[in-house]
């Protein structure tokens, strides 16, 4: 029941995020915003979520996942509607910073639920419950679409889903592990990782770079490089997307069977040569086959790193955790920006090029590992 219980806060957690970013043009289309204001105002979240990086990390160690999860992931469903409700700039700049926020609170909080089940399963069983979470960003994603064609408003959509929250959310609190492993209450706030926690933040860094490239400008790379009809211009990131919920289902028994060291390198491998088979390739089916192997590639790599870092004999698991995402996300702050200066002094497919390298980056880095 742990392992249900727990799959079940990632797929919440997912449905939530995916069910914000399914309506993302309505509530830009409603509160009149261009695309700089709406970018200024959805870095919202990131600010959000490092910000309460360290916070998260001790404060699971202080109460311990369970209480903080349950607490967390309702407040998320709040959160949620907050930004459906949200009439100003303002309100929705609050509301989004708050939801980033709360998110990577639950995010800590349930990787270390997940870490403590891993270890009563003695195997990696890490990626199949980031495996839900991908699988509900679809679902999210259809709920979303459905909404906007019966014409309901994000606020009542975000309400529906806040209700499904309460009630799996209160479900499920009553199967999480009571304990978490190595709990430290005495836990200091700031803690200086270890060389092998800086090592799989940096592995972790490199991913996400490569996981944000994906995100922000897939669509982008199909339209102005690939050259593709207007139809076929999402299909890059569904490619992606794809193969990256997919293959994190099978990812814990490939890593079971050749270890965790092998399986990054793998992850490494597989994303640099996705990026380069579209940047020297750039045509349809040539991108799309590219895009299919970097989520392939990228599925694995942040779930494995986080039950790497629960491992930790030095800190307590949430704090490991907070330390590798802290290193971790800074990818996702600083990919997209990067991507944009390079390709406006060059072009995508250099800057494609670039991401590609932190493929190799991740393979390297896992040669190093001691796992």
């Amino acid at each position: 029941m742990y392992r249900i219980a727990v799959g079940s806060l990632f797929f919440l957690l997912g449905l939530c995020f995916a069910s914000w970013a399914s309506r993302i043009p309505t509530i830009q289309h409603n509160l009149k915003l261009n695309e700089s204001q709406l970018g200024a105002i959805l870095f919202s979240i990131p600010i959000g979520s490092l910000v309460s990086l360290p916070l998260a990390g001790w404060l699971v160690a202080k109460l311990g996942s369970r209480k903080v999860v349950t607490l967390a992931i309702l407040i998320y469903g709040v959160m949620l509607v907050g930004i459906g409700a949200a009439q100003s700039v303002l309100h929705l700049t609050i509301a989004l910073f708050f939801f980033g926020f709360v998110g990577n609170l639950t995010n800590i909080s349930i990787n270390t639920q997940a870490i403590g089940v891993e270890a009563l399963y003695k195997k990696s069983i890490m990626a199949s419950f980031h495996g839900l979470w991908s699988l509900a960003g679809f679902m999210g994603a259809g709920l979303g679409a459905y909404m906007i064609g019966k014409g309901i408003i994000p606020v009542q959509h975000f309400s529906l889903v806040l209700v499904l929250v309460v009630v799996a959310a209160l479900i499920s609190t009553w199967f999480l592990l009571p304990e978490d492993t190595n709990k430290n209450k005495n836990q200091p706030i700031f803690v200086k990782p270890d060389k092998s926690l800086i090592n799989l933040g940096i592995i972790a860094f490199c991913c996400m770079i490569c996981e944000g490239a994906m995100f922000d400008w897939s669509g982008v790379y199909f339209k102005k490089v690939v050259l593709a009809k207007q139809a076929w211009v999402a299909a890059g990131y569904t490619a992606f997307m794809c193969t990256m919920a997919l293959s994190r289902f099978f990812a814990d028994s490939f890593t079971q069977k050749f270890g965790f060291k092998a399986t990054i390198q793998v992850s490494g491998i597989l994303t640099a040569c996705g990026l380069m088979i579209a940047v020297l390739f750039p045509d349809l089916i040539t991108a799309l086959i590219g895009f299919l192997l970097v989520g392939a590639g990228v599925s694995s790599v942040v779930p494995l790193v986080y039950g790497e870092a629960g491992k930790s004999n030095r800190m307590s698991p949430s704090v490991a955790l907070a330390a590798v995402s802290t290193i971790g996300f800074l990818g996702f702050l600083v990919g997209p920006p990067l991507i944009g200066l390079v390709a406006g002094a060059t072009s995508l497919r250099v800057s494609f090029t670039i991401i590609a390298f932190m493929g190799l980056c991740i393979t390297f880095m896992a040669s190093k590992s001691s796992t």
